[in-house]
């Protein structure tokens, strides 16, 4: 876990990669709640025995699943002592170049992209890839974006 005091001491950091996360199972439970949580229940989601037969050979994650984990992979790469408040202000150029298959192993990897002034304190870019063990390439890559106030 990277730890920056404040916001000028990150802003130093533009370019730089802020650190890996721990590696976590995405598990067939976490999709098929996901599934019931977003009404998306495609076969190759969430029946292993027809996805088993399908393109993957294997149920994979939704794509919107797999973003939703950056937010907890990103806490444990970094945080700012003087933050108080964060709020969650998008996405930009998300892809998924690879399929996520369930029961493998995804970690974070982060880039500070870009600080800017925002109406109540600075919005942070982060350049996140989530990496699967086994996968050749990253599952999914996004720009976030977030408004920290200290």
């Amino acid at each position: 876990m990277r730890t920056v005091k404040n916001l000028e001491e990150l802003s130093t950091l533009v370019g730089e990669e802020l650190g890996v996360s721990d590696w976590h199972e995405v598990t067939q439970e976490q999709v098929n709640l996901f599934a019931d949580a977003t009404g998306d229940h495609q076969w190759i989601h969430v029946d292993p025995e027809k996805a088993a037969k399908g393109p993957f050979g294997t149920t994979i994650a939704h794509g919107y699943l797999t973003v939703s984990l950056i937010p907890m992979l990103g806490a444990e790469i970094y945080t700012v002592e003087s933050v108080k408040m964060g709020v969650n202000y998008g996405s930009e150029k998300v892809r998924f170049p690879a399929p996520l298959p369930v029961g493998s192993r995804v970690r974070g990897r982060a880039t500070l992209a870009e600080i800017v002034p925002a109406a109540f304190g600075q919005r942070v870019a982060v350049d996140f890839t989530v990496e699967a063990e086994g996968v050749e390439k990253p599952v999914c890559v996004a720009r976030t974006l977030a408004i920290f106030a200290e």
